[in-house]
C-alpha cells in the first residue's frame, strides 16, 4: 500500500479530535487514502475514463474502458480522438452520448476552452466550473476528478449517492439527508471534507474510485 501523505494523516487525525464520529471512523477504516496522481497520469484519459464508467456497473465499464484505450499507440489524447470516427468509437461499446462527450472534451481541450494542463493550480470551483462546460460531464465527475487525480482534500460531493447514505448512517439519522440537507453539515469537517466522504462511503461499502 502506498505512503499515505502527511496532510491527509494530519488532517484525519484532526477530524478524529473534532468529532467522536469520526474517532470511530478513523480506528474502523483507518486513514483515508488520497493523493495526487503522478504526473504521468493524464487529465484528459481520466476524464475519458470517467466518462466511459459513468452508470455502469464496474466489469462492464472496465471492458468498454479497456477497447476505447487499445484504439490508441499510448495514452488518449484530445488529437487522437479527434482523428477518430463517431464509428470507431461506438464500435468499442461506447454509447452514442459517451462518445459524443469524450468527442466534446476533445474538442474542447483542443480549442483551449478547457485547459487542463493547468487545472493542478486553479482553485477547486473553478476546476468545476471548466470541467461542466463539456458535455456529460456533471458536477459528481468533477468533484471525482478533483479528489482522486488532483488530490483535493477539501471536496463535498454532495450529490453522491454513497457519501449521503454513509454520513446518514454515521450518524444515526432516521432517513438519509438530501443533497441540500447534506451540505451545511460539510462545513464543520473544512478543510478535509474529502476524507470525511472517504469514510462515509466506507460506511456502506461503496466502490471507491482508483
Amino acid at each position: 500500500m502506498a505512503k499515505v501523505p502527511t496532510k491527509v494523516e494530519a488532517g484525519a487525525k484532526e477530524l478524529a479530535r473534532r468529532d467522536p464520529v469520526l474517532r470511530a471512523a478513523l480506528k474502523a477504516h483507518g486513514v483515508p487514502e488520497f493523493k495526487r496522481a503522478s504526473p504521468g497520469k493524464s487529465h484528459f484519459a481520466e476524464l475519458a475514463r470517467s466518462i466511459c464508467y459513468q452508470q455502469l456497473a464496474g466489469r462492464a465499464a472496465a471492458a468498454i474502458h479497456g477497447r476505447f484505450a487499445a484504439l490508441f499507440d499510448g495514452t488518449p489524447t484530445p488529437q487522437a480522438v479527434l482523428a477518430m470516427s463517431m464509428e470507431q468509437l461506438r464500435g468499442v461499446g461506447l454509447s452514442g452520448s459517451k462518445a459524443t462527450s469524450i468527442l466534446d472534451l476533445a474538442e474542447k481541450v483542443d480549442a483551449g476552452l478547457v485547459e487542463l494542463e493547468r487545472m493542478n493550480r486553479l482553485p477547486d470551483d473553478v476546476v468545476v466550473r471548466e470541467l461542466i462546460l463539456v458535455r456529460g460531464i456533471g458536477e459528481w465527475t468533477a468533484h471525482m476528478f478533483l479528489m482522486f487525480q488532483l488530490g483535493r482534500l477539501d471536496v463535498w460531493p454532495t450529490g453522491d449517492y454513497g457519501v449521503r447514505n454513509g454520513y446518514s448512517k454515521m450518524y444515526g439519522l432516521p432517513e438519509m439527508l438530501t443533497p441540500k440537507a447534506l451540505q451545511p453539515e460539510g462545513d464543520r469537517f473544512q478543510p478535509y471534507r474529502s476524507l470525511v466522504a472517504w469514510w462515509c462511503w466506507r460506511a456502506v461499502d461503496t466502490v471507491i474510485p482508483d
